[in-house]
């Protein structure tokens, strides 16, 4: 299996790629962002309630370092997280080393190395699915699903404050309303959720909002954020793939 991997990084190219803005770059502190989001579980309920994952073939795409493999594996029959930056496919492996049912290959969303049909739930959290020019990956989850196989793609909610208005501060040409459209016109459902990222600690969570936002939005985010947790929204859009064709 090592030795696949290593080809499979070799094959990754550039190209097919969009930098991580931030986990690339400090994987460390976005371990301390994963571990403060959601802390309620309420996207996990989410997910479960439109596609539960328990015994079925589960991959997770742009899964980064792996913090959500071991979910899944947990009552999954299998998983398989598929992550381009070899650095993060590395720190993967490491964290699932000795969970039988869970690979890490190396790949972009648009080029993922599994077979036809080998899927029932193709996840993806705040990677790659962004709205318009994601369509070579939705056609490349759509080729892994099986028929009846769900889609589920998770991103922030820009319309709900103050995370939204933060973002957005950074990155004004983002139109939430228009890429949820762009989802909707693909046939996904919407659903959104409401969480609650809880930190440790001041310089924790300070540190994570400066991983996520320009120094000016940065110090606007921690000015305005007087404790240890911050409100922020999700949206959950899922698609399924037809099971069969239609007979009138």
């Amino acid at each position: 299996m090592k030795g696949f991997v290593r080809a499979a990084l070799a094959a990754v190219r550039p190209a097919d790629v969009v930098p991580s803005p931030n986990i690339w770059h400090w994987p460390e502190v976005y371990e301390l962002e994963n571990r403060a989001q959601d802390t309620g579980g309420a996207i996990w309920r989410a997910v479960r309630e439109q596609a539960d994952w328990a015994g079925k073939d589960v991959v997770d795409v742009g899964c980064g370092d792996g913090f959500h493999l071991p979910v899944f594996a947990g009552t999954a029959r299998s998983v398989v997280g598929v992550e381009p930056h070899p650095p993060l496919v590395r720190r993967a492996e490491q964290r699932v080393a000795g969970v039988e049912n869970v690979r890490v290959l190396a790949g972009p969303a648009q080029w993922l190395p599994l077979p036809d049909e080998s899927a029932d739930l193709v996840h993806a959290r705040t990677a790659y699915f962004f709205g318009p020019g994601c369509e070579p990956g939705l056609r490349e989850a759509d080729r892994v699903l099986r028929p009846g196989g769900t889609l589920a793609v998770i991103d922030l909610d820009l319309t709900r404050p103050p995370y939204g208005p933060w973002l957005r501060a950074d990155i004004p040409d983002y139109e939430p309303i228009e890429v949820e459209r762009f989802f909707e016109v693909k046939g996904f459902d919407l659903t959104r959720v409401d969480t609650v990222w809880r930190f440790d600690s001041r310089a924790d969570l300070e540190a994570v909002l400066r991983i996520e936002f320009s120094v000016r939005v940065a110090e606007r985010a921690i000015a305005e954020t007087p404790g240890l947790t911050i409100p922020v929204g999700y949206r959950l859009h899922v698609r399924r793939k037809p099971a069969g064709l239609l007979v009138p």
